[in-house]
């Protein structure tokens, strides 16, 4: 065991981030929102475009300014930036009153054989907002339960247990519905992310299969199209979509209503006949130029380098290790030699995540499949940039649906195979989860 373990702490990078011409050593506010310091000069121009669009409160169709006009007709969000304040987290709403502002609620339903499919009506997201002459979905509400856990010094952490609840429906009743919540994440690395390759990921399962513990996370095959081979999927909570430029076109047709290339319809299903009226921004509304310029922004943010490492942040290092966090928040990954652009190739980064799907566990399922994944199955969540979620945002929420106002309690709701991890993380003494923690909030 003790071979183990300094086998473990041996793969967790100590100090700084190595490659500091794609990292930034800020820590303020705009932590997550500076470009890589090495980007190519011929790329300026597109990063910052890309910025503009990213951080745009789009208007309604027809406008004088037609280049980012088309919001809606059914909608979550004005702008990218209302989800990701300061390229971080989002959060939930802390009481049934308060209006979602950073999150938003998928939709399923089942048939008589059990598959799951979009809802006829409402599709796969519920769209809160909507523009003048088109009637909103409806009104998602998030309830708590408190959910009391006692660590093994005798502190007690009360977590909140969600549900969430519809109502106002605006095209006729929900019916039986599967909803799983879900908060904006934090965009830093994704460009990095994206050029990661399947084989890379896949070392991670030889690893986990060799592991005592049997923790053994698998990936979410994904397949885009019928003329190309499937690809592992690595972005979304559930690691549902495999491309970056796919994850933000979908974005921007279910979260603002903006049609592109990969989405070209208005997000209106059939019955739902004002949306389907309302003037278009476009054909498409986001242009290929566009959508390339918001996909090498996010390709080319910097990467927070962790702060300077002390003696408590070392020892809480090893209790990350101890715990066997490090199983399936993979320190590091070696970027692909062909990656594009080039300064994304060739790179080892921290991102602290496997990319791979794991069972948590019935205390955070939503039970809503979602392709390949069930509805306990999650993707382990990057950590790098952690410690500073409350630095950029005035109030963050952790974990996927954003339950959780703290790293702890995010800790507190792993279980399934993490549950080992969190037993450890009970059984810590106040100065070993004091400096777990320390640690991760150094990310």
């Amino acid at each position: 065991m003790i071979r183990l373990f300094m086998l473990l702490l041996a793969l967790i990078p100590a100090g700084g981030f190595a490659d500091t011409d794609i990292s930034s050593d800020e820590r303020s506010r705009r932590a997550l929102a500076l470009p890589m310091p090495a980007m190519p000069d011929a790329l300026i121009s597109q990063f910052n475009d890309g910025r503009s669009l990213f951080n745009q409160m789009w208007v309604i169709a027809p406008s004088t300014t037609p280049d980012i006009d088309g919001l809606g007709p059914l909608f979550n969000s004005l702008s990218c930036l209302e989800c990701h304040p300061g390229n971080g987290r989002g959060r939930a709403p802390d009481s049934p009153g308060e209006p979602m502002r950073s999150m938003l609620v998928r939709l399923s339903v089942t048939d008589d054989e059990g598959n799951v499919w979009p809802h006829p009506v409402y599709g796969e997201q519920l769209q809160e907002r909507a523009i003048p002459g088109v009637p909103a979905e409806g009104r998602a509400r998030v309830h708590y339960e408190p959910v009391s856990v006692t660590l093994a010094d005798g502190v007690e952490i009360e977590l909140r247990r969600p549900t969430i609840s519809l109502s106002h429906p605006g095209y006729g009743e929900f019916g039986d519905v599967l909803l799983s919540g879900r908060i904006g994440p934090p965009l830093i690395g994704m460009g990095l992310i994206d050029a990661i390759s399947d084989d890379t990921i896949l070392q991670w399962v030889d690893y986990q299969s060799s592991l005592p513990e049997g923790i053994v996370g698998r990936p979410h095959w994904l397949q885009a199209a019928a003329d190309q081979p499937p690809r592992i999927g690595r972005f979304g909570v559930k690691a549902g979509i495999a491309t970056l430029e796919r994850q933000i076109a979908q974005a921007f047709h279910e979260d603002l209503g903006i049609t592109s290339a990969a989405f070209p319809r208005e997000n209106c299903s059939a019955s739902q006949i004002e949306c389907q009226s309302a003037p278009s921004g476009g054909d498409p509304e986001l242009t290929e130029q566009q959508l390339a310029a918001v996909n090498l922004y996010l390709s080319l943010l910097a990467i927070p380098e962790p702060a300077a490492e002390t003696e408590q942040i070392r020892f809480g290092r090893q209790q990350f290790a101890a715990a066997a966090c490090i199983h399936c928040h993979r320190p590091a990954m070696t970027t692909a030699k062909d990656a594009v652009p080039a300064l994304l190739a060739n790179r080892q980064v921290n991102l602290y995540s496997d990319l791979l799907l794991h069972d948590m566990g019935p205390d955070l399922a939503d039970h809503r499949p979602e392709a390949d994944a069930s509805g306990s199955e999650w993707r382990t969540a990057p950590l790098w940039g952690l410690g500073l979620a409350e630095q950029v945002a005035d109030r963050v929420g952790y974990l996927h649906d954003g339950r959780a106002r703290t790293v702890l309690e995010a800790i507190l709701w792993h279980g399934g195979a993490a549950e080992a991890s969190r037993n450890a993380v009970i059984q810590m003494s106040t100065a070993e989860r004091a400096a777990l923690l320390a640690f991760l909030q150094s990310l």
